[in-house]
């Protein structure tokens, strides 16, 4: 007969430990759908009942603060990658007020805009949020329009035949090239989002702060200065 010793057991407990650790967070994509299938899918209307009041509550007084009506015209978002910081910006570009700052969970990849699928960078460029997931293995989610035009005309031009997809800003801390802004954070830019209308919101990411020093282009194309171009005039609008 086989008698495990204390430290054997112990050690096994804390890799099995470690192992459903990494399955909770990084496994989310495939046990949160089968969790789904058991609990019920909710909608977005759901999600905004649930959340909505809490929400609004904590949005109110930033708002407040900034003396800006809520819901806004209209709300930028300024997504800094080296800082890890996604601004909130209300008003229309000619008149922008700042309302705070959220800090990024997690993020991944290096400066520099995606270029194809798996290659777990956030994407650079201006952006637009294309759809709600109340269901998100990341707790809630916004779908960004990546590729953009922009993004597809380059990858095009040089026969990147799989630029990537399915980018989003989403809750929880772990991300392969999406926005992971914690439970909290996610709940309010949703219901932020959700109040304003997707149409009139735009998500600016950028490498750095380009107000604060010019971006670099460290790849060796030459389209990235014409989109880092594009990204510091957007930034430029929105001096705290």
């Amino acid at each position: 007969m086989t008698i495990f010793r204390p430290a054997v057991i112990t050690s096994l407990l804390l890799l099995s430990c470690i192992v459903a650790l990494a399955f909770y967070i990084w496994g989310r994509p495939y046990w949160v759908p089968l969790m789904h299938k058991f609990t019920g899918k909710r909608t977005t209307a759901d999600v905004i009942e649930t959340y909505g009041v809490e929400a609004r509550r904590r949005l109110g007084h930033y708002f407040d603060q900034a003396q800006v009506q809520y819901p806004p015209s209209s709300v930028t978002f300024l997504a800094l990658k080296d800082s890890a910081v996604l601004e909130v910006w209300a008003g229309p570009e000619d008149a922008p007020t700042f309302i705070r700052d959220y800090a990024i969970q997690g993020l991944s990849g290096m400066p520099g805009p995606k270029l194809r699928e798996g290659d777990k960078q956030v994407p650079e460029g201006i952006y637009q949020i294309s759809g709600f997931n109340p269901n998100s293995s990341f707790h809630l989610s916004m779908k960004l329009n990546y590729p953009n035009s922009f993004d597809l005309l380059h990858a095009n031009a040089e026969g990147r035949d799989e630029p990537g997809t399915n980018i989003f800003i989403h809750g929880k801390s772990a991300s392969v090239g999406c926005l992971a802004m914690g439970d909290q954070s996610i709940e309010e830019l949703f219901v932020l989002v959700y109040d304003v209308g997707m149409k009139n919101v735009s998500v600016v990411i950028s490498p750095s702060d380009p107000r604060l020093s010019s971006l670099q282009n460290n790849l060796p194309l030459k389209w990235v200065d014409t989109l880092y171009t594009i990204i510091t005039k957007k930034y430029s609008r929105y001096e705290k």
